[in-house]
């Protein structure tokens, strides 16, 4: 790959500085400039248009939020938010990632320098997957188009009695970069009469619980972030909180979540690999697993299990998503039943609801 030109934005010198150092220790990154709000940036960019942004939400003279809708509207570029680990930043970042950005980077209020610092690598590898991303399909904010959603008269206040029972179908979805905009897409297209699902997206503590919220306020179904001993039932999609893995057990007819600590798995907490393993251990041929959007490899080798157990599986396809990595490598490991496009995975699950 050509060397990938950096534009940083925040209005911190000390974080500028701190992420400039960051990437500048990988020989595949440029740093072509560091300013400190939108203004300045679009002087800069006149000059030298960057590959990448790395761009903070919080900023005086214009956030982030509003520099970000400009790009996405003029010329669109990669984003990568670079957000304060606060519920507030969380909820921002939210918007951020409606907006049409990339990844987040999460960061702590306090100890910035050496936080950035001891991720260097981490921190260069989501530029570079954000470098290769496919932005036209970062979806506008709205999810899936109306006239896509599959319809289903119930509601979330009048969910029958028998949605409440538990069911016997485990839908299990991962994805990383990317996978904000596209789980949007899927979920917010299914009836409220759908498997139980459980999801990994790979995203920093602190953020899932506002994602989750998101995801609930424009889906049919109901979406929560996990907390340990949930259980897995139709109409309910679980995602696995940031910093934490996520697993599915069983007890009798009842699918339940196991939220825990736990080492790092392919470089992520939560994993998708750990979440897929679960499930072809306790769901088998009664499950669907889904890998979506995002780089590296995560929940290839745990897809494979999923097939081999019997599960349905399938993978977005590379046309659709934005960086076609995750079901690339499932793909090679020759476990995938079906290839995707994104607007298609929603009729797919629905059609596993009766199958």
């Amino acid at each position: 790959m050509a060397m990938i030109n950096v534009l940083i934005v925040d209005d911190s010198a000390v974080v500028r500085q701190a992420i400039g150092a960051a990437l500048s220790r990988d020989r595949g990154i440029n740093v072509i400039g560091a300013v400190a709000d939108p203004l300045f940036a679009m002087q800069r960019m006149k000059m030298d248009w960057p590959d990448v942004i790395v761009l903070d939400v919080e900023m005086p003279r214009m956030d982030g939020i509003t520099f970000l809708k400009k790009i996405m509207a003029e010329r669109p570029t990669p984003v990568v938010i670079c957000s304060t680990l606060t519920p507030k930043g969380a909820e921002t970042t939210m918007m951020a990632l409606v907006a049409g950005a990339v990844a987040i980077v999460a960061k702590p209020k306090v100890g910035i320098k050496a936080f950035l610092l001891d991720d260097a690598t981490d921190l260069a590898q989501v530029v570079k997957a954000a470098a290769r991303a496919n932005v036209k399909n970062l979806l506008p904010a709205g999810g899936a188009p109306l006239a896509a959603r599959i319809q289903d008269p119930s509601t979330k206040a009048g969910l029958p009695d028998g949605l409440r029972e538990t069911t016997d179908r485990i839908v299990a979805i991962g994805t990383s970069t990317g996978g904000t905009q596209a789980l949007e897409s899927v979920l917010s297209a299914l009836p409220r009469v759908t498997p139980g699902i459980v999801v990994v997206q790979h995203m920093p503590e602190k953020f899932t619980a506002a994602f989750a919220q998101r995801l609930d306020s424009v889906c049919q179904i109901e979406v929560r972030e996990a907390q340990n001993g949930d259980r897995v039932i139709a109409g309910r999609a679980l995602v696995a909180p940031g910093g934490k893995h996520m697993q599915l057990t069983r007890s009798g007819a009842q699918y339940h979540v196991e939220v825990r600590d736990g080492p790092v798995v392919n470089r992520h907490r939560p994993s998708v690999d750990v979440l897929f393993r679960s499930v072809a251990h306790h769901a088998a041929k009664n499950s669907l697993g889904i890998i979506m959007t995002g780089m590296g490899d995560d929940g290839a080798r745990g897809l494979k299990e999923m097939h081999e157990a019997g599960a349905r599986t399938l993978a977005q396809d590379e046309k659709t998503c934005v960086v076609f990595g995750m079901p690339k490598e499932a793909i090679k490991l020759d476990c995938i039943d079906r290839v995707l496009p994104l607007h298609a995975i929603a009729q797919e699950i629905s059609a596993f609801t009766g199958s």
